[in-house]
């Protein structure tokens, strides 16, 4: 028997989501969550989607779980009820997502302690994420001592970014003193939606230039030549580029100043205001879209004002990003917003016929599960629909590694 299946882990600071896999046909098998991890009310969800358990569907368990590696033991009961135990002959590997790779990963590596202890060090940048991703592999790696554990980073596949895109214009040695440059995020999201655009106009990778605008409560945009990325939104943090649900996206770097100077703010104030009071909250007091769209169709100003700001920077990043590329055969839409907002999709494409661009207004309404093309029919650039799948692309990525 050959073993094909890979359990990916993304280990939050309260939380582990996870999804086993069967690389052999790319079906999944199992999907949970745990989360507030530490607290008396810790909840685990688990489906099984595969197997005698998936009948039964899905389960639930309440009550405390003091710890991550109580979280991972609780999942791998969960999974050895429906047969698919972490001791089964058929787990190839266990794919960790990790948020920085810095710039000494730039693709997947099979974790030992010294790539762990080189994660660990990238911790400063980023202090929300790395920690718990770490902790994750570290219970992992007891569980299951004899199988492959892989670090996939949502920072890799923005790492073919030539250097004058990478690079801040500040001074160099300050720069390289504090690893300050321009990183990228939702790496995992970018390469997979890019790769299925392309199958989707059924062309070759390699042939296809291609937009990608992943559009959740985090949002970010990439240029994506031949299937390799030149640009991207976000840059030493999640923080930069488009107007998120609750971070600002781009603003002057004097903001800060200001607000320490003149608002007395304490750099930690700042910290919180702009990644987790700005955005569609700090404009209107809603991140979620589908309110915002509600309370702007009600014709409330604040949610309309969020809305036409979200939307600009949108275009000014589609255009952007056709300049760097000079040819764009596609502009896709993924993630929470990108597939199901059929009003963002419209606003962000109108007026953008210069640049090819048209919408099939029919298209773009209809609600789907499935990739599909939203443009119209005579439109000189591709608009698309592609729902993300982050956990395949990690297994994908994961399972070449450890079967090549």
């Amino acid at each position: 028997m050959t073993a094909s299946r890979v359990l990916v882990l993304n280990s939050g600071s309260s939380s582990v989501k996870y999804q086993l896999l069967d690389m052999a046909d790319r079906s999944r098998l199992a999907a949970g969550l745990v989360e507030r991890i530490g607290e008396e009310t810790s909840r685990l969800v688990h489906e099984p989607l595969a197997g005698p358990g998936a009948a039964a569907g899905r389960r639930e368990q309440l009550g405390p779980i003091t710890d991550h590696g109580a979280a991972l033991k609780a999942v791998a009961a969960e999974l050895a009820a429906d047969g698919m135990g972490l001791d089964s002959p058929e787990l190839a590997a266990v794919g960790h997502r990790v948020v920085h790779g810095g710039t000494r990963f730039t693709r997947p590596p099979v974790i030992d302690d010294e790539v762990l202890a080189e994660i660990r060090s990238l911790i400063p940048l980023a202090p929300l994420h790395n920690p718990a991703n770490v902790t994750g592999i570290e219970v992992a790696r007891t569980l299951r001592a004899d199988i492959p554990q892989v670090a996939v980073f949502d920072t890799a596949f923005h790492a073919t970014m030539p250097e004058y895109v990478a690079r801040y214009a500040i001074d160099a040695a300050t720069a390289d003193a504090y690893s300050i440059r321009r990183y990228g995020f939702h790496g995992t999201s970018h390469a997979y939606v890019s790769r299925e655009t392309a199958r989707l106009l059924g062309r070759a990778v390699e042939d296809v230039n291609v937009i990608v605008l992943h559009l959740g409560n985090g949002a970010s945009a990439s240029a994506v030549r031949g299937g390799v990325c030149v640009e991207t939104s976000m840059g030493l943090t999640p923080l930069e580029g488009l107007v998120m649900g609750t971070r600002s996206g781009d603003v002057d770097p004097a903001v800060v100043f200001h607000l320490a100077r003149v608002g007395g703010f304490s750099v930690d104030e700042i910290d919180s205001l702009l990644n987790k009071k700005s955005g569609l909250l700090g404009m209107c007091g809603d991140n979620d879209m589908r309110e915002v769209l509600r309370r702007a169709g009600e014709g409330d100003e604040a949610a309309s004002l969020a809305f036409a700001a979200y939307v600009h920077r949108l275009k000014k990043y589609i255009g952007a990003y056709s300049a760097v590329l000079g040819r764009v055969d596609a502009v896709t839409f993924t993630a929470g917003v990108g597939e199901n907002a059929h009003q963002v999709r419209e606003a962000a494409i109108d007026g953008l016929a210069a640049l090819g661009l048209e919408l099939d207004p029919r298209a773009n309404a209809e609600r789907s599960a499935e990739p599909r093309l939203v443009s119209a029919e005579h439109a000189r650039v591709a608009v698309a629909v592609v729902p993300t799948d982050e956990e395949l692309e990690i297994a994908t990525q994961a399972y070449a590694l450890v079967t090549h």
